[in-house]
């Protein structure tokens, strides 16, 4: 790529989840906060559209004098020229000139100060061209940015120049008052009041931003260089150890992030991680909020929220939700095993307000798996020291091999990066021999109900043997069956025979064919972002779909065999067929205590 991108804050208007997350792993320079991008990037099309995402995220400006133009023809781009015209799904005719992006010029940098809005075409051509091309065939508005607004309020009358079909789009999308969550574009990095939900209870929203406090001595410090490998958009070509220097920072933001999922921002979730990870990555103690703010997917946003942390060592969006009993509710819900987000907020929706509630009012209609959730509900909120998680492997692999020595088992999930405790445990078990582990997964529980140690099993899942464990092939987005990991696994209740009074615990068992085995131990073993990542990356720099069953081709969703040495065979061990699927996606293996992204 020729050039660099400069601050780009992708608008999320008419943008589906799915958009917005290609988009975010194609630009490492993207920004979530509006106040500090020079470009916004959109599917609209009319200045007017522009002037009012720009007003809606508090980002005043005066507009330039020069009239927008073609850079090659020098013809203004006025409202209601006749040019020609291409439709890229934005929200109607493109009035300004058009052309293929051959022969653009690069971007030249913005003079401090000037924001430009342009159309979400510009950075697909960009991205095609291999270098960052100039915004003037592209270009909606260019403004400089003021510090107070010039002007009152937008009159009735001056609203009405904004697309009436465009405002619609944007009412008819936002969900129901009683969904207690407000449009993304008002969740994303900005300030709004806090809000009364239709239940009289209140919602937290974030903060309208303020400038971050500096003295003249924090530029004085000798901050060390932003090391290289922070400059990856993917996580999962970065080490990120289980301990970081800013365990209090990451922390306090994971608990506004957990808020953010409590309240249904998806958008908000997906920033806070990428930030998190980030920080959790950056293996030296953060000095001042300058140093926060130049950390690639961080920003002026993150760099607040440090000032505030290191004054008052907590950050306001948490300490407000710990005191906010409808977020204490929503939380009491989420912590129910088999309860999400969004049946949380739907049990909150209809009166519930504790357990006691759900099972006088709707036990009836729960899934058995969330029955369970709630009988067992203060044990499974018990973490799970090393120790017994050593031990339940044990255990595990000792029924396995009783049954044929050859088993091999790994423990992933917390435990295999490095954590002190972990919400539950799990394993992965394969064999060499493949006609082993068809429906293999049916004989390790029944031999462990045996035994007593599985008092309840939640789901037992045999796809793989139905299918003979051959590969599947993949079909494409939103295919149901198409790849999505598809191993044979028991979810199941634990419990020690041998001692009555033990808490009960959560225990997934994985079984894997040889021949994945190793998809099978990397997909079960990183953090959420880390995972996020990785199928970020195989998809966008690989052209691959990966996940715990295997890796396919994008192209013709074939299975490939990457774990099969071509010389040395198949693998000797799980871990050695890991490196090898790393080694085969082109990424440096990181161990698991280096998967750590929160």
């Amino acid at each position: 790529m020729r050039g660099q991108f400069p601050r780009v804050f992708v608008l999320p208007t008419k943008l589906s989840p799915v958009e917005l997350d290609r988009i975010e792993g194609s630009v490492a320079e993207l920004t979530w906060d509006a106040a500090e991008a020079q470009v916004f990037v959109g599917k609209i099309s009319r200045r007017e559209r522009a002037l009012f995402e720009l007003r809606r995220l508090k980002v005043l400006t005066t507009e330039t004098s020069q009239p927008m133009r073609d850079h090659r023809s020098g013809i203004p781009l006025v409202k209601g020229a006749k040019t020609s015209t291409r439709r890229n799904g934005t929200d109607g005719p493109h009035q300004y000139q058009d052309t293929d992006s051959a022969g653009h010029d690069e971007f030249q940098p913005l003079r401090p100060g000037h924001i430009q809005v342009v159309r979400l075409q510009w950075l697909e051509d960009s991205l095609d061209a291999g270098a960052v091309l100039s915004t003037s065939n592209y270009l909606l508005y260019e403004g400089i940015k003021v510090e107070n607004d010039p002007q009152p309020a937008l009159a009735p009358t001056q609203v009405s120049q904004a697309s009436t079909d465009d405002i619609a789009h944007e009412t008819s999308n936002r969900p129901p008052e009683s969904s207690q969550y407000s449009a993304p574009s008002q969740r994303l990095r900005q300030g709004s009041r806090e809000r009364r939900t239709s239940s009289g209870g209140r919602s937290i929203a974030p903060q309208r931003p303020v400038l971050v406090h500096e003295t003249t001595s924090e530029h004085d410090l000798p901050l060390p260089p932003i090391p290289a490998f922070l400059h990856t958009t993917y996580s999962c070509q970065r080490p990120t150890p289980v301990t970081t220097p800013n365990a209090g920072f990451v922390e306090e933001l994971k608990k506004v992030r957990e808020l953010r999922l409590l309240e249904g921002d998806s958008i908000g979730v997906r920033a806070y991680s990428t930030s998190i990870a980030t920080l959790a990555a950056y293996p030296h103690v953060l000095q001042s909020s300058f140093e926060v703010s130049r950390l690639p997917g961080c920003g002026l946003k993150i760099a607040e929220l440090y000032q505030h942390w290191r004054e008052h060592g907590s950050l306001a969006e948490a300490v407000e939700g710990s005191k906010n009993e409808r977020l204490a509710v929503l939380k009491l819900f989420y912590d129910i095993w088999g309860v999400g987000d969004t049946t949380a907020r739907e049990f909150y929706n209809k009166g519930w307000r504790d357990l006691d509630d759900i099972v006088e009012f709707n036990w009836g209609h729960l899934s058995r798996v969330q029955q369970i959730g709630v009988k067992f509900y203060d044990d499974f909120k018990l973490k799970i020291p090393r120790s017994e998680v050593e031990e339940i492997g044990s255990v595990i692999l000792g029924h396995a091999q009783a049954i044929d020595g050859g088993f091999q088992m790994v423990i992933v999930g917390g435990y295999r990066r490095g954590k002190a405790q972990s919400g539950d445990v799990d394993v992965v078990l394969s064999h060499p021999d493949e006609t082993k582990t068809l429906r293999f997964v049916e004989k390790i529980v029944r031999a462990l109900e045996k035994s007593e140690h599985i008092t309840h099993t939640l789901t037992l899942s045999v796809r793989n043997s139905e299918r003979g464990q051959t590969a599947l092939p993949w079909k494409g987005e939103g295919r149901h069956g198409s790849g999505f990991d598809t191993l044979d696994k028991a979810l199941v209740v634990w419990k020690d025979p041998e001692h009555a009074k033990s808490p009960h615990r959560r225990v997934d068992i994985i079984i894997t064919p040889w021949k994945t085995a190793g998809c099978a131990v990397l997909g079960w073993s990183g953090g959420t972002t880390f995972q996020r990542d990785l199928r970020r990356y195989c998809k966008a720099e690989k052209g691959l779909k990966f996940d715990s069953s295997g890796i396919r081709s994008r192209s013709d969703g074939s299975w490939m065999d990457v774990e099969t040495d071509p010389e040395l065979g198949p693998a000797p061990d799980m871990v050695t067929a890991e490196k090898r699927v790393f080694q085969a996606l082109d990424l440096p293996y990181r161990p698991p205590e280096e998967r750590c992204t929160g």
